[in-house]
């Protein structure tokens, strides 16, 4: 199947993922913060998965290692200074500290998005197994941003109607994106060398800097076990992806 219709399926549906916030409203606040911290720990162990045991392994395929590590550090970097420049945070709680609001908020969350895309593109491009599990990866880690997302619009005085539609057409990025760099990578080898190891270096980077952070915070006994346990799942998860016939 054209990796094109891959690409625009998947990150359609990444882009629906904006919907999800909504649930905030209508959860309590004990359930959303069960299920924010299970989502959590699953789409950490999925991003350091994704990152590890498929897409540098993939990357080092095409590329000498030297540049690979390279772009890893290079993406790292750069997810620092964006998410500095823009002040997006993937707060994954209903009651965050609000760094940005309104319009500057919907910016950010339009530049992330638009390279989520490029990185899905980049994946499908390269082969339909590891475009979905790329596009699996995203997609955990989407879900308990967007309950951040939201409630960072509502905060900054947004209507509830207003909010959700902007959000969805923030989201919708990337489709653009992945569109742009299904083009891209049909015109350029060197796409595709450099943007794994840079969603390599991207996916390290959320987890580690933010998702990961937000599970350390657990200091019950058994809620940390459990959030561990959910970790090493969404590792496995990934890893058993690799067995996926859809080449």
């Amino acid at each position: 199947m054209n990796p094109l219709f891959w690409i625009i399926a998947s990150t359609f549906v990444i882009s629906l993922l904006s919907f999800v916030g909504v649930l905030a409203l209508v959860l309590k606040e004990k359930w959303l913060e069960k299920i924010l911290l299970t989502l959590v720990s699953l789409a950490s162990g999925a991003l350091m998965g994704g990152a590890f045991l498929h897409l540098l392994p993939e990357a080092i395929e095409k590329a000498d290692s030297r540049t690979v590590f390279l772009w890893v550090l290079i993406a790292f970097a750069a997810f620092f200074v964006i998410e500095k420049i823009f002040q997006w945070r993937h707060c994954h709680r209903e009651h965050c500290e609000i760094h940005t609001f309104g319009y500057m908020s919907l910016l950010g969350d339009s530049v992330h998005n638009f390279i989520d895309g490029l990185i899905v593109a980049a994946s499908f491009v390269e082969g339909t197994r590891l475009g979905l599990i790329v596009s699996v990866a995203v997609i955990l880690h989407e879900i308990p941003q967007e309950f951040g997302d939201f409630g960072t619009l509502l905060f900054a005085g947004f209507k509830k109607k207003t909010a959700i539609l902007m959000n969805f057409l923030t989201a919708l990025t990337a489709i653009a994106g992945g569109m742009i760099g299904f083009f891209w990578a049909s015109y350029s080898d060197n796409f595709i060398k450099i943007l794994l190891p840079f969603a390599a270096g991207g996916f390290i980077y959320i987890a580690a800097s933010d998702l990961i952070p937000e599970i350390r915070k657990t200091v019950k006994f058994k809620e940390s076990i459990s959030t561990f346990v959910v970790f090493l799942i969404g590792i496995g998860f990934i890893y058993l992806m690799k067995f996926l016939d859809v080449e």
